[in-house]
């Protein structure tokens, strides 16, 4: 009995040994924090690794996360300055830079934070009406990030970012909002259509005022490039008659020949002769007369028996 009792104490001291080891090691992770109350009173904080505490005289409180965290809000009832009730969805980003102050200063941080948020919430909205409420989130963020920074300081907190996920007005705003939107997509579209055949019919006159110039430019070229030629033409008979010298009897030959071509035309029922055609009949008869004239052989030849008993 002896022995058993001996070998039931020694276990049981082993066993005291172990779990007293146990309980004096503590493993810290990454990016945590525990604190030591010792005697009732505040110790020390553990930090990442392997810590050693004085068993059943050190009492270690549950860890707390050093990492950056995102606490989403519900929905809370903001009144704007114009007397509209909205529904304001904010989203916080905090982060623990002292666990003792966060554990001694204030009994819930998170709760705190919430309820902080909402009425800096309604304090900074309540200045502001509707359009400015809806138009100003960076505004809003801001002052909410510096209010709360400021307050949560002292708590061992630090606000690395406030956003407004969500503001919902009334749903009478919505609806009056929706037309609004529409009217102003409607005068948006006809500005651009009317924009549009404005240009349209610019561009169009633009191209047809090119292609007057073009046509009229071409037609210019073209009236020029006919006087040149038939100036041209004209200088060579020019130049080929004053070379030629032609008789003064050619020429009002020719000038007779074309005087059938006055009356070719299908109106022509009254045409009015030159004065120059009298003198080219002349010039003509003229010619026949002298080709006519008996030669001087003919004029020097003596007369005849008869013609001199006829002329006695």
């Amino acid at each position: 009995m002896d022995i058993s009792a001996s070998l039931v104490a020694g276990l049981l001291v082993a066993l005291l040994a172990i779990f007293t080891v146990i309980r004096a090691v503590r493993i810290v992770p990454q990016a945590r924090a525990r604190n030591v109350e010792r005697l009732g009173r505040y110790h020390k904080t553990l930090t990442p690794g392997l810590n050693l505490v004085i068993p059943y005289i050190d009492r270690v409180h549950p860890q707390i996360d050093l990492r950056e965290q995102v606490v989403s809000f519900k929905p809370q009832p903001v009144i704007t300055e114009d007397n509209l009730v909205v529904e304001i969805d904010t989203v916080l980003y905090f982060q623990v830079t002292d666990p003792r102050a966060a554990f001694y200063e204030i009994a819930s941080f998170l709760q705190a934070v919430e309820q902080l948020t909402v009425t800096t919430l309604r304090n900074v909205v309540g200045s502001m009406d509707l359009e400015k409420t809806l138009t100003s989130r960076d505004t809003i963020n801001s002052q909410l990030r510096g209010v709360l920074d400021e307050a949560t300081g002292k708590w061992g907190l630090r606000v690395n970012r406030v956003e407004i996920k969500a503001i919902d007005p009334p749903q009478s705003i919505k609806e009056a909002m929706q037309k609004q939107m529409r009217a102003e997509r409607d005068k948006r579209a006809a500005i651009l259509g009317a924009e549009g055949q404005r240009q349209s019919q610019i561009l169009t006159a633009e191209g047809d005022k090119q292609a007057a110039v073009l046509r009229a430019e071409g037609n210019r070229t073209a009236a020029i490039l006919q006087a040149e030629g038939q100036s041209r033409a004209i200088d060579e008979v020019f130049q080929a008659i004053h070379r030629n010298d032609p008789d003064p009897k050619l020429l009002a030959y020719q000038y007779l020949q074309a005087l059938p071509q006055l009356a070719q035309g299908q109106g022509n029922n009254f045409w009015v002769i030159p004065s120059e055609i009298t003198t080219a009949l002349q010039g003509v008869s003229k010619a026949f007369s002298e080709s006519l004239r008996p030669s001087p052989a003919t004029r020097a030849k003596p007369a005849s028996d008869d013609e001199a008993a006829a002329r006695s």
